[in-house]
């Protein structure tokens, strides 16, 4: 399996790319602010043939690129309906303006082809297989995939900003809350195998395990509802 990400932007967000392998077809997972270079060059670099974007959510971060990709090589894009309006209405999103200079960068609108996200789906693009879920507390409609372990490669989980190395997304934004964050690191991240890789929406990448053993938010909601104390802020 091919995985090839970069961060992009303004807000440093992580864009991937996953085939089965070089010279074959890809899934584009979050091309955020000023992801389409990046996009274009590790297409030609690996020689991959896009079928389809996944969104982890709707801020302007993870889908700033969005039409450009998906109208330069004429393919959907997925996104959870909660989360859809963000595509049309970034400022809305955000509960605040994002700056005329940054606005004047974007592509603001939804591609052609917009197809909605369900929880426990599974998503069957480019011979690969991604499990859907809903995982709502950054935003209401953020979702999560995970590919499943196979030959010698273990489960890889991509978490958008549900869960980062050390930390988790902020709650703070309109559709964000906290109660639903905790529920959500619960009920997705906590039933995952250690060896299972995160690859999320900003930062390094880690492993369920290293988060269960030093991620306060993950380690906290392990504890239960009597032992959580949630710390001052995520990221």
């Amino acid at each position: 399996m091919l995985i090839a990400g970069f961060p992009a932007g303004a807000w440093g967000t992580n864009c991937y790319l996953v085939a089965p392998g070089a010279g074959e077809e890809c899934v584009i997972i979050d091309p955020g602010h000023q992801a389409a270079r990046g996009v274009e060059e590790t297409l030609r670099k690996h020689r991959l043939k896009p079928v389809a974007v996944v969104l982890t959510h709707g801020h302007i971060d993870h889908v700033a690129s969005v039409v450009p990709v998906c109208g330069a090589h004429d393919v959907p894009a997925w996104i959870h309906p909660e989360d859809r309006y963000m595509m049309s209405d970034p400022e809305k999103a955000l509960g605040r303006s994002i700056g005329m200079p940054l606005m004047g960068e974007l592509a603001v609108g939804e591609p052609d082809d917009v197809k909605e996200l369900t929880d426990g789906s599974k998503l069957e693009l480019a011979g690969l297989e991604f499990s859907v879920a809903h995982a709502p507390g950054h935003t209401k409609g953020s979702v999560t995939f995970r590919m499943p372990e196979a030959a010698d490669v273990p489960s890889v989980f991509f978490s958008g900003d549900l869960l980062f190395a050390g930390s988790v997304g902020r709650t703070d934004l309109p559709g964000g809350d906290m109660d639903d964050m905790l529920a959500s690191l619960s009920r997705v991240c906590l039933p995952l195998d250690d060896s299972t890789v995160v690859l999320s929406g900003h930062g390094p990448q880690t492993t369920i395990g290293q988060e269960r053993a030093t991620n306060p938010y993950l380690r906290q909601v392990a504890a239960g509802p009597e032992g959580f104390r949630a710390p001052r802020r995520g990221m």
